[in-house]
């Protein structure tokens, strides 16, 4: 059989780590049999027919060997409770045998897979629900790459084991312990004789299996950077062929490539040797065992079926042998993978996490808007001992537009995740519309706050999708209409299949100021009581930020808006401006009050980007 190469999939289930097998880390994957129990009784039908269908297959080399007796002496072979059968009788029980061994074997491949991939679709689901239940300081600690592998490559690694690990363990086990019974009843002496040629092919297969692996696991790592290398050209191929760097990315790629081949033909040099000593080994001793028993066939001391009887359950033995070892590493990776997956399970999810218990409010119509931050402070759970906010004191009127400007790391983005409560005040409080912002339901709560970030990044969905992402469920009327406000409409419109058409991957075929209005759509859409915009123009071209301006203008109307702000040209209109640094509130007031103050830090800024300053220029991005 020609030898596939392997997939990505492949690769990541290998790269898996294996864990050690005792009493806890069993016990822990035992703990999700829970996702089984739904499903026992066609689980239990097919563990039953599992042992069934290896039971049948121990009878064939019986069989066979009844069989060949029969055509030496008719009428002399006999089984227990059959008595004495001619050929053709021998030859309809093995025709029997194997059919309803055929049958059994079905019934539990299909049992194992409906249990397995139904009992997976469960934990998928499980898995999914709570890694996006999780807080945001779950997720700052954590690569994308780490978690998604959580759902697919541990889950399909535990699938593996499922569907066919663990039916595999219950076939070999009932082959080697009758293989073992069947030969011992059939010939003490042989088996002796046998089982003296196994420590050498045992010890064989240790030895070579541990440096395959090695030597595998050395080609894979090559070839995933390899793709590394691919992935990466790809992503930037616009900057390789703007710098010209084509026979660079060749020359990386082949040196890497060259590494993955060194590896490959060291693995295929001591695969070779393997082979090599195994089939001298292995026939080896079937020669010994043949030889040994020609001579106990030869005085009589053994029948020609007997000795084929002998020499098919060795087979199994030595089949089951030779898939021990992989199997026994297929487990360990289970293991390991199950308890990264109930290690997830297990986290504390964003709701539950809360400082305060989220009592319901009597009523729940609409936030008014009015926010106050008092006092707040706070450092990331990731950097604990990096204070971002000093005792933060703001507030902001229902309908009232707030500004916050200062330099990069001054706290500004933090002050709006906290305000969408991505994470909690580490002293003081939110208060939103006079109580404690914990004391709403954190999924009505943010149902009444919208962002518009700098950045868009839209799914990969239709253009009425990502819009109607504000408010599942609404009509193509509103989403037009909320379009239309957003100054989308008319491009939208010019599309070939308008509405319907693919953004493409994170919005990739739209401009970055199509991307805007989409994003500013799905806001209106939302209509939220408060409004974040996050850099919303800072980015755009002057026609571009012009249309997003006006759709901005429309949204901001009668809505509590806090805006992060680079452009200062943007927030000249703002009822406040909150100037930040080093996590404190420096200054406030509105434009013209900040701009009279001779020292001030938002009237150095304002030198800076409107006419020329003798003034160190501090770095102001947002």
């Amino acid at each position: 059989m020609a030898r596939r190469n392997p997939t990505d999939e492949d690769l990541a289930l290998d790269r898996l780590p294996k864990a050690p097998l005792n009493r806890e880390s069993v016990g822990q994957a035992l703990a999700l049999a829970r996702y089984v129990l739904p499903y026992r009784a066609r689980f239990l039908a097919g563990l039953f027919t599992v042992f069934i269908s290896a039971a049948l297959g121990l009878a064939f080399p019986l069989l066979a060997g009844s069989l060949i007796d029969c055509a030496l002496h008719p009428n002399v072979a006999t089984l227990p409770g059959f008595g004495a059968l001619t050929l053709n009788q021998v030859a309809l029980l093995l025709a029997v045998s194997v059919t309803l061994q055929a049958l059994a074997s079905y019934n539990s491949a299909l049992a194992f897979n409906r249990v397995g991939q139904s009992a997976l679709a469960d934990l998928r689901r499980d898995c999914y629900s709570r890694l996006i239940s999780l807080p945001m300081a779950f997720f700052a600690q954590r690569r994308v790459g780490e978690l998604t592998s959580r759902v697919s490559t541990d889950v399909a690694q535990i699938e593996g084991a499922l569907i066919d690990a663990l039916p595999q363990l219950c076939r070999q086990s009932v082959f080697l312990l009758g293989g073992i019974t069947m030969i011992a009843l059939t010939s003490g002496q042989l088996t002796a004789v046998m089982l003296g040629t196994l420590p050498l092919l045992i010890a064989a297969a240790v030895f070579f299996g541990r440096r395959l692996r090695r030597f595998s696991r050395e080609t894979q790592d090559h070839l995933a950077a390899t793709n590394t290398i691919v992935e990466e050209t790809l992503q930037a191929i616009a900057s390789v062929k703007a710098f010209a760097n084509e026979a660079f990315e060749l020359g990386r790629y082949d040196g890497a490539n060259r590494r993955v081949l060194a590896a490959a033909l060291s693995a295929a040099r001591w695969r070779a040797v393997f082979v090599a000593f195994f089939i001298v080994a292995l026939f080896g001793g079937i020669v010994i065992v043949l030889w040994f028993g020609a001579g106990l066939l030869q005085s009589g001391r053994l029948t020609p079926g007997e000795l084929t009887r002998f020499v098919l359950y060795t087979t199994f033995i030595a089949g089951v042998m030779g898939q021990s070892a992989e199997l026994f590493s297929q487990i360990q990776k289970t293991v390991g993978a199950t308890q990264r997956v109930r290690e997830l399970l297990r986290e504390t999810t964003e709701i539950t996490s809360a400082a305060v218990a989220p009592p319901t409010p009597p009523a729940l119509a609409r936030l008014r808007g009015e926010v106050s931050f008092q006092g707040v402070s706070f450092r990331y759970p990731s950097r604990p001992d990096a204070p971002v906010l000093h005792d933060i004191t703001l507030a902001a009127k229902a309908g009232e537009r707030i500004a916050l400007v200062g330099p990069s790391g001054a706290g500004k983005s933090t002050l709006t995740a906290l305000l969408l409560r991505f994470y909690e005040p580490g002293g003081g409080r939110l208060v939103v519309d006079g109580r404690d912002a914990r004391e709403y339901p954190l999924h009505w709560f943010r149902g009444q706050l919208a962002i518009v970030p700098q950045d868009v990044l839209l799914f990969g969905g239709t253009i009425a999708e990502n819009i109607v992402y504000g408010r599942p469920g609404a009509d193509a009327a509103a989403i037009r209409e909320a379009a239309r406000q957003a100054n989308a409409d008319v491009f939208i419109s010019t599309l070939p299949d308008g509405y319907e058409t693919l953004v493409g991957d994170r919005g990739i075929q739209l401009s970055g100021g199509q991307r805007q209005r989409i994003a500013i759509a799905r806001a209106i859409l939302k209509d939220p009581a408060i409004l974040i915009l996050d850099e919303a123009t800072s980015s755009l071209d002057s026609e571009s930020e012009r249309l997003v301006q006006v759709a901005l203008e429309r949204l901001m109307k009668g809505r509590t808006t806090f805006i992060v702000a680079h452009r200062l040209s943007t927030i000249r209109t703002a009822d406040r401006i909150a100037v930040l640094a080093a996590g404190r509130v420096v200054e406030l007031g509105n434009h013209a009050e900040l701009s009279a103050k001779p020292d001030g830090l938002y009237r150095r800024l304002s030198t800076l980007q409107f006419g020329s300053s003798d003034q160190p220029q501090p770095n102001f991005i947002a």
